[in-house]
């Protein structure tokens, strides 16, 4: 199967290993990727511990698809199995572990988000596993039998372990369990080539040491950068409300990403859309308005990126230029916990906390397009609504900023 992979180099960290950190010096991915004369098959596993997707976790997805496109066979692992651990990497105390009502309601929300991502249709491009299929049937005798492969040392070596065991957090022996469990996930679909973020090297290796134990030939590691949030500071992540969801309707999505910080700009055009980076805009302005047509675009078609775009436009209070897509209220007069009812009060979206319950309890408030049916939900701390969009209805806006 010979063919061009530039396409396998955009938006990628690191392949490993290469020609100079194998012990094979003809082993590289670009070597395999020229020379297979199949298609390969390329892994990537998702843990539904949430109910959402972001911009941030689609880049993996992104590079998967890329594989489809160019002939390979994409396998999705659904982590129903796995997910009842959660991940412990960068984690700093042990994750709550989910029920199967849960991780089976948050795998169906993950699937749908991805559909617009992914090649569902094509025949033979694209397997979705779960997980639990051979996790759930694996006996004792197994489990000591990867246990074995791993010492206590290699493991307290993984990011976030020696952090805790340094600072004396608890460390529980289910979750070291976990990265040999992803690892046999690789053993299991016998996956050539794993896709993740950089986060993820250490279970990625893992699944290289298990298919070697078990006879298999060791998959390459194919790894992409952790996506900045729209703070361009720290990575995106709900927790820190830095963050554009897959599932955001198409107005908040724009608002968002039409106000991502200059220096992102090309790093987002780069991993998370197809665009030719030589012909992007020079004006940093025209970028951002490019980038959210790009992206919108993607999850809800042209006609509705262009749809928001002149929505953002008509948002403008006062001005005929377009310098913001959305009013802001600034967060900084507003004592925390706050309730949300009180903040749609403050910011004249509603014109008291008593219509903002109204508004709540009538199912008119969005909060990033995502719609508030808690009458009393509160806030502890500002930054979870950084940069967000709240809205009232089907023309009331602002972004709540510091």
């Amino acid at each position: 199967m010979t063919q061009s992979n530039a396409w396998l180099h955009r938006g990628v960290s690191e392949i490993f290993p290469d020609q100079a950190d194998s012990d094979n010096p003809a082993e590289s991915l670009d070597k395999l990727l020229a020379t297979t004369n199949r298609p390969l098959r390329v892994k990537l596993g998702i843990d539904p511990t949430g109910t959402d997707i972001h911009l941030g976790h689609s880049i993996p997805v992104r590079k998967l698809r890329a594989f489809q496109d160019a002939g390979h066979i994409a396998v999705l692992i659904i982590g129903d199995f796995t997910a009842r651990i959660g991940d412990p990497t960068g984690k700093s105390e042990v994750r709550r572990q989910l029920t199967e009502e849960m991780v089976a309601q948050n795998a169906k929300n993950y699937l749908n988000q991805v559909d617009p991502i992914l090649d569902f249709d094509t025949p033979g491009r694209l397997e979705v596993r779960y997980n639990s299929e051979w996790l759930s049937k694996l006996d004792l005798a197994k489990i000591l039998e990867l246990l074995s492969t791993m010492t206590v040392g290699q493991m307290l070596a993984k990011e976030g372990f020696s952090e805790r065991y340094e600072q004396e957090n608890p460390i529980f022996l289910h979750e070291f369990l976990y990265p040999l469990m992803q690892g046999y996930d690789s053993v299991a679909v016998e996956a050539d080539v794993e896709l993740g973020g950089t986060d993820q090297k250490f279970n990625i290796a893992v699944g290289r040491d298990l298919q070697r134990h078990f006879g298999l030939k060791p998959q390459f590691g194919v790894l992409m950068p952790i996506l900045l949030g729209t703070d361009g500071v720290q990575k995106m992540s709900k927790s820190l409300g830095n963050y554009v969801g897959l599932s955001a309707d198409p107005l908040p999505m724009y608002s968002r990403l039409e106000k991502i910080p200059d220096h992102l700009l090309e790093r987002y055009f780069e991993l998370l859309t197809d665009f030719p980076l030589d012909k992007l805009p020079e004006n940093p302005r025209d970028r951002q308005k490019l980038l959210a047509l790009e992206i919108v675009s993607q999850y809800h078609g042209e006609e509705a990126a262009k749809q928001a775009q002149q929505a953002a436009l008509s948002l403008v209070q006062g001005s005929k230029t377009d310098t913001t897509a959305v009013p802001e209220f600034s967060l900084s007069n507003i004592q925390f916990p706050a309730k949300l009812s009180y903040i749609l009060s403050a910011s004249g979206l509603c014109q008291s906390n008593s219509d903002a319950r109204r508004q709540i309890q009538g199912s008119a408030v969005r909060l990033d397009g995502d719609r508030v049916t808690q009458v009393d939900i509160s806030f502890d701390d500002p930054a979870q609504l950084y940069d967000r969009v709240l809205q009232v209805g089907k023309n009331k806006f602002v972004r709540l900023v510091k």
